[in-house]
Parts: structure tokens; sequence; C-alpha cells
């Protein structure tokens, strides 16, 4: 019983405190300037919001795979060069052989779609592609006497096409 007491006893004390604490009962109408103003809270400063982070999950990872596979895939054909592209399958080639001289590009390589053009044209056609191309070297005479240094000038190599398939 002394417990249930002193717990009765406490809540009317804190009761009574709390209700001591506020501010009495306006009985008639007061002017703004006499109405009690509270006490403002001091200025909380909120931290800065979070910077979101890519979250390198699995969907993520494979969203970023389908956005990059959009620049990586071919674009798509117009119907139009659908069906050129399988005309030019249906037309008839012929494969040709013959020699003809591949030119040599501005970086040195050989160039043998010009070769392979003229094998074809000596033919009859029009163009060409090449299927076999021989590498042959052709040095100056002066290669072939003993005690002769061979210099770096001395020799070049040459691509021919032998044989291609026209149209």
């Amino acid at each position: 019983m002394t417990a249930s007491l002193a717990t009765g006893l406490a809540v009317t004390f804190c009761f009574d405190v709390a209700f001591s604490q506020s501010a009495p009962p306006a009985l008639g109408v007061q002017s703004p300037a006499e109405q009690p103003v509270a006490p403002q809270a001091p200025q909380m400063e909120l931290p800065p919001a979070p910077v979101e982070r890519e979250n390198p999950g699995l969907i993520n990872e494979i969203g970023k795979l389908f956005e990059k596979s959009k620049s990586a895939l071919p674009p798509l054909k117009s119907p139009s060069e659908t069906f050129n592209d399988l005309s030019n399958l249906a037309r008839p080639s012929t494969m040709v052989s013959g020699r003809a001289a591949c030119v040599v590009a501005s970086n040195g390589a050989p160039d043998c779609k010009i070769g392979a053009d003229r094998l074809c044209q000596s033919k009859g056609f029009k163009e060409g592609k090449s299927i076999d191309i021989n590498t042959s070297e052709k040095c100056s005479p002066l290669v072939y006497l003993p005690g002769h240094k061979r210099g770096p000038n001395d020799c070049k190599t040459e691509n021919f096409v032998t044989r291609a398939v026209c149209r």
C-alpha cells in the first residue's frame, strides 16, 4: 500500500509542477503586446543531405550493360538496304585467276582492292574482291654480286592479286 501511495503522490507532484509552470489562463481579452510569447527554440542546423551514391548492385550493373549495348550494336538497316544486300547475294559472281599488282597505301600496307578490281575488269567484270594474294621480293641485280652489302633500298616487296571473286 505504501508503494501505491508513493506512486500516487509522485504523479500528483509532477502534475502540479507541470501545471504551475504553464501560463495562467486568460480571463479577458488581452492586447497582442500582453499575450505571452512562447520562447523560441534555438535554431538547429540540419546536416547536409547525403550525396546519392551509385548502388553497385547486380540490377544496376545490368542496367548499365543495356545502356552501353545500345551504342555498341550496329544501326538497323532500312528495308530497302536489306533488300539490296539480299539482291547482291543473289547476283551471280565468278571467280577469276590472273595477276594484278596491289598498290601501296599511304601507311605502307598493300591495298589489294584496286588490284582485285583491275583483275576483274581485265576479264570483263565491274569489280571484285581478292581471294588469293602472292607476295614477292624484287631486288636490284647488285644484290646478287659477291661482296655486295645489301642496303635498305636494294629490295622492295610487291603484292599481287592472283584470284578474285568478280561481279
